[in-house]
């Protein structure tokens, strides 16, 4: 079972950010809830910031980072700025 430490978040290169803009986009206000991934996430975050969490200890990560949450990751998401970010599941 994967947990928030094989969370991948990086600087994405311009060819990622041209990929990742025509994906959709996702806005969540200030909100704490909890998530389980069935499939890989991968997302760019344009705005916000936000701490994912588990028993293994917790991830950071804000706009301009380029994320990929693995499949079958259960976690508790922190939003403490709004969020806006586009994604694509796979």
């Amino acid at each position: 079972m994967p947990t928030v430490k094989d969370i991948l978040v990086k600087k994405p290169t311009e060819q990622e950010k041209t990929r990742c803009s025509a994906w959709p986009i996702w806005k969540c206000e200030p909100s704490k809830f909890d998530w389980a991934y069935t499939e890989t996430e991968t997302c760019l975050l344009l705005e916000g910031k936000v701490t994912v969490s588990d028993e293994n200890g917790s991830v950071n990560f804000g706009a301009g980072d380029l994320v990929v949450f693995p499949c079958d990751l259960e976690c508790t998401w922190h939003i403490h700025e709004p969020v806006t970010k586009h994604y694509k599941f796979s």
